[in-house]
């Protein structure tokens, strides 16, 4: 099932979710979008993964409660098997335990299904531009579940003046990047506020992901948020 015509910047987009309703609807609601063309639909994630393989589609929208394979194992697979397509969850479910899961197995972005056509998109664009995103919502979820585990070391004054160590070694600036990437922001949208180049802050990128053993963005943001880095 596909819908749009093709073209510069499309979004191809695999829709993932076990209610054939919901993919109908979805299906609905992402083809009155331009940039946005669906490529198939898959029941479960077993069948995403599968279809992935063999449509390649730009972003598999996922849901997370499907049989066979759920979201977060099908997720999981997909970065593994096919780390340049991208994941952006789509579910009814926003409690603490399901955005860590997800955002640990390797999702680029996690949005619930009370998301507007106008989120779902500006989501899935964001996603496609190598950013991140976490429903509103979701984020007072995860900082619920960051709030009940004790406080990472950060770069705060200690006493006699030294100061303590940020997590994992990172350097005040590579925190100062991983901070900005959490709320969302772009690599140019970064270096503009930092008045660097686009390539100082792909390195500091590469070098704080390697720290953090992060495979991506997403999971940068997870960490940031894990490590009260980020607010």
């Amino acid at each position: 099932m596909t819908s749009g015509t093709g073209g510069p910047g499309l979004i191809r987009v695999l829709v993932a979710d076990d209610q054939r309703v919901v993919r109908e609807g979805l299906v609905m609601v992402l083809g009155l979008l331009d940039d946005v063309e669906v490529v198939g639909t898959a029941s479960d994630g077993a069948e995403a993964i599968a279809m992935t393989a063999d449509l390649r589609p730009d972003i598999v929208l996922m849901d997370l409660r499907m049989p066979r394979c759920d979201g977060v194992q099908a997720t999981r697979s997909l970065r593994e098997q096919h780390p340049e397509v991208k994941v952006v969850v789509l579910t009814t479910y926003a409690d603490d335990r399901s955005v860590i899961d997800a955002l640990r197995a390797g999702a680029r972005g996690y949005l619930t299904k009370d998301a507007g056509g106008d989120q779902i998109r500006q989501g899935l664009r964001q996603v496609f531009q190598d950013g991140a995103v976490i429903d509103p919502a979701v984020q007072r979820h995860l900082l619920d579940a960051i709030g009940s585990v004790p406080p990472p070391a950060q770069a705060t004054p200690a006493p006699g003046g030294r100061t303590r160590a940020l997590p994992d070694g990172l350097t005040p600036r590579e925190a100062e990047v991983l901070v900005l990437i959490a709320g969302g922001l772009s690599n140019a949208e970064i270096a503009r506020q930092l008045v660097v180049t686009e390539g100082t802050v792909k390195s500091h990128i590469n070098h704080l992901l390697a720290k953090i053993g992060a495979r991506d963005r997403a999971q940068a943001v997870g960490y940031a948020y894990q490590h009260g880095l980020a607010r």
